[in-house]
């Protein structure tokens, strides 16, 4: 398993270290539980270093973009953050992402760790029709999220760029910690607010100690992989190889709001034809109102004991106690309130179809 540069880090603070993605990551530290909290009511630090990071430069860098990601990237400005996918050929998605607007023709994409292979050999052969330059920097690039409602007044100790006008989805280049160059990116994935913070590998040991000294007086700790899953489904964010995959379409998972059809891009008339004629099935937030916690691949059943999905990601909501999931149902069964039953095990667990998200900040 490769390291990042916060792998001492992590040891040093005591976590439980798990392969994931190829990389040696931090599962926990001293609780799935007690780190979701910690974000929720204070401030919490990840190392997401093990995600992918590609460059986009070329005079027709917004015409590959606007081709091989299914968001509008004309409508991105500079200094923008734009969420998307990258759709297969058949129908599916090769992966979600974050398209950062640098600078005219020059792009940032941030992808999935798991994917970071499977998406430079697609994006570097969707290319080659083409006037773009790409360049693979996942390897030279190290990434903390710094999330919770706490976040900005501890990263604002550590630069003289006023973080409150960093509005969601925007970001700078500047000097924190002491170290140029910073990419400092209002993002997460916690529903909790926050910061993303990228820079040089060699860098990042000083600026997580530095975050750690700052944050100290609002309780911050440091956050592993298990509560970045439970933080994120609390909120219905997807999750790459649970939510979403190759087979399924962004129509099919609430994710049309991504799919703009203002432009061409890769299967463009498959995914319209099932925006223009309903999809068979759809991505719901679902609530167990049984005792028991669903599971990814639990099979969702109507009343009449009739299979009609399956579950794709569910916990114990560590915030408010509530088992919840998300799954995909048939058609039918995807208003709010309609009643489902999970099976565990051989018992069937009363349940209903709720409204996404399952947790919202408060502000």
């Amino acid at each position: 398993m490769k390291p990042t540069a916060l792998t001492e880090k992590h040891i040093a603070f005591g976590a439980k270290m798990v392969p994931f993605a190829g990389y040696n990551m931090p599962v926990y530290y001293e609780g799935i539980k007690a780190e979701h909290i910690t974000v929720r009511d204070k401030v919490g630090v990840f190392d997401v270093s093990h995600m992918g990071e590609f460059t986009v430069e070329g005079k027709d860098s917004l015409n590959f973009l606007q081709f091989v990601t299914s968001n509008d990237v004309a409508a991105l400005e500079a200094g923008k953050i734009q969420y998307s996918c990258f759709p297969n050929d058949k129908g599916g998605i090769v992966d979600d992402l974050l398209v950062y607007h640098k600078d005219k023709d020059k792009y940032l994409l941030v992808v999935n760790a798991a994917n970071i292979d499977k998406d430079w050999a697609w994006v570097s052969k969707q290319a080659e029709k083409f006037d773009v330059e790409l360049k693979n920097i996942s390897e030279n690039i190290a990434q903390i999220a710094v999330q919770g409602p706490s976040a900005t007044k501890t990263l604002q100790k550590l630069t003289d760029i006023n973080l409150a006008e960093i509005s969601y989805y925007t970001f700078t280049y500047g000097t924190f910690a002491g170290i140029p160059d910073v990419l400092i990116s209002a993002t997460g994935y916690t529903g909790s607010g926050g910061f993303e913070l990228y820079s040089k590998n060699e860098d990042m040991g000083l600026i997580w100690d530095k975050v750690f000294e700052a944050g100290e007086e609002f309780g911050i700790k440091p956050i592993g992989l298990g509560a970045r899953d439970t933080l994120r489904l609390e909120v219905g964010f997807c999750l790459y190889g649970n939510d979403i995959d190759d087979t399924t379409s962004p129509i099919e998972a609430g994710l049309g709001w991504i799919t703009k059809f203002n432009k061409d891009f890769m299967m463009k008339d498959f995914h319209l034809k099932l925006k223009e004629e309903g999809v068979s099935k759809r991505l719901v937030g679902i609530e167990l109102l049984d005792k028991g916690v669903p599971r990814q691949h639990m099979e969702i059943f109507n009343s009449d004991q009739e299979i009609i999905g399956e579950i794709t990601s569910g916990t114990q909501s560590p915030y408010s106690g509530r088992n919840i999931a998300m799954g995909y149902v048939s058609k039918p069964f995807a208003k709010a309130d309609t009643e489902l039953l999970i099976q565990s095990r051989n018992k069937f667990l009363q349940a209903k179809v709720v409204k996404l998200p399952f947790y919202k900040k408060i502000t």
